[in-house]
């Protein structure tokens, strides 16, 4: 066992992993954020979407171990006393969603995306999203829900 600290959704932690747990898992099994969801555990989805130390990561690809001392940010962690963050509203609003899996790692990619570009064009939300793979749906609401969120607050939708 190892012992792991970090911060997830603002809260410290403190646990012993073992060396080989994923972050995905660490999330979900240890500390119950349910939200990050397991996909495909080979990083090709990005159902799993976390941020890390405000990067976007498929936490199926992280070991918990390389989480030490990290701040890391989930779908949980989103909404404040209450409210939507702007891209979840946004998803609400534009129903960029269907069976809502790969929701939770679109939104957080979604916030990536418009983090380092609050005006994205059509094309540049596509191939922002790209690693992320919805098997519902044809992106089009998807996108429009990024559109919506970029066009509702004033540095896009990052905060």
């Amino acid at each position: 066992m190892v012992r792991i600290n970090l911060t997830v959704d603002g809260s410290s932690v403190s646990d012993d992993v073992e060396p080989r747990m994923l972050l995905v898992h660490y999330l979900r099994e240890k500390l119950g954020k349910t939200g990050t969801v397991v996909g495909c555990d080979t990083s090709n989805c990005g159902a799993c979407t976390v941020h890390l130390d405000g990067t976007s990561v498929k936490s199926c690809n992280v070991l918990a171990v390389q989480a030490d001392g990290a701040d890391v940010a989930t779908v949980e962690g989103l909404a404040t006393d209450g409210r939507l963050h702007p891209v979840q509203e946004a998803f609400r609003e534009c129903h960029g969603l269907q069976c809502g899996f790969c929701t939770p790692g679109m939104i957080m990619q979604s916030i990536a995306l418009l983090e380092e570009n609050p005006d994205p064009t059509e094309d540049e939300i596509r191939q922002g999203l790209e690693g992320n793979l919805c098997r519902c749906t044809g992106y089009h609401n998807i996108v429009k829900a990024v559109q919506r969120a970029a066009a509702t607050s004033p540095a896009g939708a990052a905060q």
